[in-house]
């Protein structure tokens, strides 16, 4: 497990500190999601944000929603047993950054099974009752959600197919956070072109973002 406690020791932290977790989604340490990943730290220590950073790749997190954990999943609490470090971690945050390269217009494998697994009822949101009734919010305490990804298609064409990932986490992942719920977006997209300048400007163009997402 990789989950890495970090407080900035070297910044006055303001009243209103941000307890922050990122997510980072990437098999290689060398991509430009890892760059990503690092802009985004930078910019959390910069204002004393308290942050934990799951790197779901280099724990080794299991994405695989399995048999028992399905059968369990509506056994709250007893459904978050498996993976109550990560509900742990998601229950402390009220600022919450999901940072990942965009697969087939939509979340790696991997992200969208730390979303089936940790996700759960009872800690993300509360089913519905036999009677009837509509799914309740459960991360009331999360006021800002950042989405940072890189695409190898086109803006447009990403558009085009509907965007899925992104329509996944601001629309679906983001109703589930606090009414009123701050988020920012930023994508490379073409990263199959990408030159030098272009990730820069992206890199530039993600700690604008951050430093608006955490105003």
């Amino acid at each position: 497990m990789t989950r890495q406690n970090q407080t900035a020791g070297h910044a006055t932290i303001a009243p209103n500190h941000r307890r922050a977790l990122v997510i980072y989604c990437h098999p290689r340490q060398d991509s430009m999601t890892a760059a990503v990943r690092d802009t985004v730290l930078d910019r959390l220590r910069a204002i004393g944000a308290e942050l934990r950073l799951r790197d779901l790749y280099a724990e080794g997190f299991d994405p695989v929603l399995g048999a028992d954990a399905h059968a369990d999943y509506g056994d709250v609490p007893g459904n978050r047993a498996r993976v109550a470090d990560h509900v742990a971690d998601l229950l402390w945050c009220d600022t919450l950054i999901l940072v990942y390269p965009t697969w087939w217009y939509g979340l790696p494998a991997m992200l969208k099974g730390w979303m089936d697994r940790v996700l759960l009822p009872g800690v993300a949101f509360t089913l519905p009752t036999v009677g009837g009734g509509a799914i309740r919010p459960g991360l009331t305490q999360i006021g800002r959600l950042g989405v940072f990804t890189t695409c190898g298609a086109s803006w447009w064409l990403t558009q085009m197919i509907g965007a899925p990932g992104q329509r996944t986490l601001l629309r679906g992942l983001r109703s589930l956070c606090a009414r009123r719920c701050r988020h920012v977006f930023a994508a490379h997209y073409q990263m199959d072109r990408s030159t030098t300048a272009s990730r820069a400007r992206h890199l530039a163009r993600v700690a604008t973002r951050m430093d608006r997402l955490m105003r």
